[in-house]
């Protein structure tokens, strides 16, 4: 079952198909056999007759506004890869990608993170990277600063801090403006006990401010919380749309009977 796109859509994707080439894999080889088990048995090849992995095949969905959707499916099902295409990280080799309006990208906290530069300098270049415009960094500065709880770590270079620092300040940033198009991987919300408590009531909000919500997580309770819409993917195909509690019920019957990998 699918959802066709719409014109009122703020994501649409319409046959989207994504592979990836795999150079000196042969038929023998240790690295073709890894990735035939990382990818879900999804190995195939194009017209080139280059050996490829079938990451997304024949997506097509629409999200509207108010749509809180959660990816669910094993390892190499194609979450990672789906918000990945949504954010425009990977260009399908078949099919369109639309999206309209802001994109918060909340799978890569370190992108734009530059090392020598202090932790204030890094709060401009990612804020700017995530579209804000110099005055709203301005206006918002004060409270990224409070959330971070670094101090005067903030005039120092990165490359001095720890990776929960990091954390922190990139997070802080990530989750401080209304984004239209709020992307996620669970892994976001893995850290120290005490700041990913913070953490996760922060994000509470940031999903409830967005337009479009995509979550791609194995956590199922998560997903009951937060979205409303559940997609099950299957080596790299959607297997079922439809309410949350429905699509979770049918993905945990499934695993109970031993289908996923």
């Amino acid at each position: 079952m699918t959802r066709q796109p719409d014109a009122s859509a703020i994501v649409s994707l319409d046959r989207v198909r994504i592979s990836f080439p795999i150079y000196q894999g042969g038929s023998r080889s240790l690295k073709k056999r890894m990735l035939f088990r990382g990818s879900a048995g999804r190995i195939g090849r194009d017209a080139g007759d280059q050996i490829v992995i079938e990451a997304l095949r024949e997506v097509s969905v629409s999200l509207g506004a108010g749509d809180r959707v959660a990816l669910i499916g094993a390892n190499g099902a194609g979450k990672t890869t789906l918000l990945r295409a949504i954010a425009g990280i990977y260009e399908p080799v078949q099919g369109e990608v639309v999206t309209r309006g802001r994109i918060s990208p909340m799978f890569d906290l370190n992108v734009g993170i530059d090392g020598d530069l202090s932790g204030f300098d890094n709060i401009h270049l990612r804020a700017l990277l995530l579209g804000l415009t110099p005055s709203e960094i301005e206006r918002r500065m004060p409270e990224i600063v409070e959330f971070t709880e670094l101090g005067d770590h903030l005039e120092m270079p990165v490359r001095t801090y720890s990776a929960g620092m990091i954390l922190r300040l990139s997070f802080a940033v990530a989750t401080c403006f209304e984004p239209e198009i709020l992307l996620m991987d669970e892994w976001i919300l893995a850290g120290d006990a005490q700041f990913m408590a913070k953490a996760e009531t922060r994000v509470s909000r940031f999903v409830e401010r967005a337009t479009v919500v995509v979550l791609a997580s194995h956590n199922l309770d998560l997903c009951s919380r937060w979205c409303n819409t559940g997609i099950w993917l299957d080596r790299g195909s959607i297997r079922e749309i439809g309410p949350i509690d429905q699509v979770i019920r049918q993905y945990q019957t499934f695993v109970s009977k031993g289908g996923a990998r």
